[in-house]
């Protein structure tokens, strides 16, 4: 029996119709499957646009190929000019080609009445305690008792690391096999602290900025663990996936955003993610974590302490100071 042959129009019609499917629809459902997030990551019209226009000059290639395939691509729609499909069906199809084409600019072009515009609470506090509002980073500005410790550790050559970045830590060593842990920074302060041990003459205040250099290193490595996938490299928001929530991340970079609140709603915040933002934060619920089921206090303050610096932004200093 002879397999029926459907032609090279109604080949380029299924081909548009399955690429766009796939692209549209497709793509989102495996992303879900890949991320394990409870929501598919959209895909960008511009994307779309670019598929689908790969799409039509394959076809315009294989179509335009020869002769006989460029007159079998056209046997169906000179078949419906003559009438061959039937008269009414030619005006039927002929009067709803217009038709569409209009309804699509009508639906495009038409003046909408929307409600209004529900304007972002950018940092809603209603059941933020005021308690927290005279936080301060601890470890933004180590204590004499902080410094001291590290100054004993980096003596010893024992400095130690959060275990997040520990492992890495420990790699490195192997591989270089560094006569000082701390020979894993470049910065100046670091090798300062480096230079006064080897002379046996530590000044606390060298050791403090070397401190503050590893603390800052530990925040930037939890913030690229948990936070730059959404927040981005330079904390604009702009991470890989940014654009799969209903609502982007904030850019911290802007001036109107992590400046004007102080650290301690700032760690508020990062803790209690989007199920502790009160009512008013509504349409607008963030999608972030409760960091504080999975990060400890520690992490989260170091965390913020790399957001401030990457954003190259200071806190607000509360009122009452």
């Amino acid at each position: 029996m002879k397999t029926p042959r459907i032609g090279s129009f109604w080949t380029a019609v299924l081909t548009l119709l399955i690429v766009y499917g796939l692209v549209k629809w497709g793509i989102p459902a495996v992303s879900r499957e890949v991320t394990t997030l409870p929501f598919p990551l959209p895909v960008p019209g511009t994307l779309m646009f670019f598929y689908m226009m790969l799409t039509l000059i394959a076809l315009f290639l294989m179509i335009s190929f020869s002769d006989e395939a460029l007159d079998d691509f056209l046997r169906p729609i000179k078949k419906l000019l003559r009438g061959g499909y039937g008269k009414a069906f030619r005006a039927a199809f002929l009067l709803a080609v217009p038709l569409l084409a209009g309804w699509q600019v009508y639906e495009t072009i038409v003046p909408r009445a929307e409600a209004p515009v529900s304007l972002r609470i950018q940092h809603p506090s209603s059941n933020f305690p005021k308690s927290s509002e005279a936080l301060k980073n601890p470890f933004a500005s180590p204590t004499e008792a902080q410094v001291a410790a590290f100054i004993e550790q980096a003596k010893a050559n024992e400095v130690t690391f959060v275990p997040q970045v520990q492992e890495d830590v420990d790699n490195w060593m192997n591989e270089a096999d560094p006569d000082h842990v701390l020979e894993l920074f470049a910065s100046a302060p670091v090798k300062k602290l480096l230079a006064q041990i080897k002379a046996g003459k530590v000044e606390p205040e060298t050791a403090k900025a070397a401190l503050l250099e590893k603390n800052l290193f530990e925040g930037r490595a939890l913030y690229a663990m948990n936070c730059r996938a959404c927040h981005g490299d330079s904390t604009a928001g702009d991470g890989p996936m940014a654009d799969g929530f209903k609502l982007r991340p904030i850019n911290f970079t802007d001036n109107g955003t992590i400046e004007t609140i102080v650290e301690g709603y700032t760690f508020w915040r990062v803790a209690n993610g989007g199920p502790g933002l009160p009512v008013e934060a509504t349409p607008w619920d963030s999608a972030m974590p409760e960091w504080k089921l999975s990060l400890t206090e520690e992490e989260r303050w170091k965390i913020i302490l790399a957001e401030y610096n990457l954003a190259q932004k200071t806190p607000r200093i509360p009122e009452s100071h």
